[in-house]
């Protein structure tokens, strides 16, 4: 890695990650300590969600009633992150205080599942992403993905568009991760930066709705031009599944009931 030792400044919502040192939990912090997170720079969590397809009530027959899972952002980590996580840490955070991009930059940082994730606010994604390329102590020439999620209509921020980069200097793997609201649903492209990411910020604007300003040909890739609506998209209509024979229609999931 680079020899020289770069002084890295503090980034808000990546190390300090509630008023009371601890991290702040998903599952258990109010809506007040999310907004405080907010606006120090971090990401909103969320809420613990439960269940499936908006089931509630007696269960349905999907199956997915009694499902539960944590809110959709995960805590910032602390430190040490552990591994080379630091070092790629340092030196991303070093360099982007190099190049005068605000301190706030990167929102937040979580290690989970043995995964670093950066949070990047969407205006300075492109900057970021050609320091990660050219920088010589990270060196993250490939954009192996770019996909996009949606955490439904309860979640803040709830879409979210996902790059795994690649290091084969370095044999290292990382992500980042922009958040943005639905009626605003616009993030830079990084086709300049990554080639590959063409037809893959396609699929995305394609399933989800995110906009990539400065994409070269931002069309559909799946499903029809003039296709209504982005199929993916927790709120787009399911649709039930004809059975030809019986002339009868299985309802989606969301409208089926319990029958025990």
């Amino acid at each position: 890695m680079a020899d020289d030792k770069r002084e890295v400044e503090k980034t808000p919502g990546a190390d300090t990650p509630s008023r009371n040192g601890q991290a702040l939990s998903s599952a258990s912090a109010s809506e007040a300590q999310h907004e405080e997170h907010r606006e120090r720079g971090g990401v909103v969590a969320g809420k613990a969600r439960k269940g499936m397809f908006g089931a509630s009530g007696s269960g349905d027959t999907s199956g997915f009633g009694g499902l539960r899972l944590p809110a959709h952002v995960v805590a910032p980590s602390e430190r040490p992150y552990g591994g080379w996580f630091d070092e790629v840490a340092d030196e991303l955070l070093a360099a982007i205080h190099e190049r005068g991009l605000p301190a706030d930059t990167v929102q937040q940082v979580t290690v989970d599942r043995g995964e670093i994730t950066f949070y990047l606010r969407r205006e300075h994604l492109v900057d970021v992403a050609r320091i990660l390329r050219d920088d010589p102590a990270l060196r993250f020439e490939l954009c192996s993905s770019v996909s996009g999620v949606d955490y439904g209509v309860d979640a803040p921020q709830r879409l979210h568009s996902v790059y795994h980069l690649t290091s084969m200097t370095y044999h290292r793997r990382i992500r980042l991760e922009v958040a943005v609201d639905v009626d605003d649903a616009h993030v830079p492209s990084v086709v300049s930066v990554y080639p590959t990411a063409d037809w893959q910020e396609r699929e995305a604007w394609d399933m989800f709705g995110i906009v990539y300003d400065g994409h070269p040909g931002l069309t559909r890739i799946l499903m029809p031009d003039d296709w209504d609506g982005h199929p993916q998209r927790k709120d787009y209509p399911l649709g039930g599944i004809p059975v030809e024979y019986k002339g009868a229609e299985i309802p989606p999931p969301d409208q089926r009931r319990s029958y025990s």
